[in-house]
């Protein structure tokens, strides 16, 4: 799944096309995704000018005066600029095509994304009004991750995991960010301390940071929106590497399972 910094790459990608762009026409081939796509999107939008475009957790935000257009990525969707001549393939489900020539190309094999129109504050929207603070933001802090984690008996790597609680930290940064603060991820998160989480959040925002410098994770399912993957995934320290010798102290990296999720750890480091 394309997790935060794979999600912020793509809105750095598409962002300067689209901005104060008006839409001129929008192709919906298959209208099922993980919610229906609103018949009438071609109407609401068509002629009407993309304000800004941002990010709110995992979900892409395209403002327009009377509304906004929400896009989730799902398992495997992925958003791409193309010519607007350029034929469709069997997964392309929406094309977005604007005045400029563009054309922004909703691709998704699994059909878990989404593509939702609401008119009101998207703060307000059911997806986006419980989700908690951007790991990337000042409202993100140890002082707020320790005081919402007292009395918590969930593992401290689905604490954080829990959009709830912070938005967008998924199962490979989250992985990393433990590994990288030496906490291990089984740990009750009420009994993480203040000073561990100081180092947590520290690694949170650096292991995002870099991850969205280098241009997200490649993954199978996630390229750039040129069509050009990620470069992070051969940095990766700990997910993914489970049986090989830990960075720091070459002990055995030990694979387990939390929340159905793969979780790799070193036993020596991590304690």
């Amino acid at each position: 799944m394309p997790e935060l910094p794979e999600v912020e790459t793509t809105l750095r990608g598409v962002k300067p096309h689209l901005i104060q762009q008006a839409v001129s026409d929008i192709i919906i081939r298959h209208p099922q995704l993980r919610w229906p796509i609103p018949a009438n999107l071609k109407a609401l939008l068509q002629g009407k000018i993309i304000r800004e475009v941002s990010r709110r957790a995992k979900y892409l935000l395209l403002q327009f005066d009377h509304g906004t257009l929400i896009i989730h990525l799902g398992m495997s969707g992925r958003l791409s600029l193309v010519a607007q001549s350029k034929p469709a393939q069997k997964h392309d489900h929406v094309d977005i095509i604007l005045a400029n020539q563009v054309c922004l190309r909703f691709t998704d094999p699994r059909r878990f994304g989404a593509v939702l129109w609401t008119k009101d504050t998207c703060d307000e929207h059911s997806l986006l009004k419980h989700i908690g603070p951007e790991p990337l933001g000042k409202e993100f802090n140890a002082a707020y991750l320790f005081a919402k984690s007292r009395g918590r008996q969930v593992a401290v790597k689905l604490f954080i995991m829990d959009s709830k609680v912070v938005a967008g930290v998924g199962n490979i940064y989250a992985t990393e960010a433990l590994f990288d603060a030496q906490i291990r991820p089984q740990k009750p998160a009420g009994k993480v301390t203040e000073a561990e989480y100081e180092r947590l959040v520290t690694a949170i925002k650096k292991v995002l940071r870099y991850a969205i410098k280098k241009g997200g994770t490649t993954l199978k399912d996630f390229a750039h929106p040129t069509g050009s993957p990620g470069y992070f995934s051969i940095e990766l320290k700990a997910y993914g590497h489970a049986g090989k010798p830990c960075p720091r102290c070459k002990t055995k990296l030990k694979n387990s399972r939390l929340g159905q999720r793969a979780t790799v750890y070193c036993p020596r480091c991590q304690p």
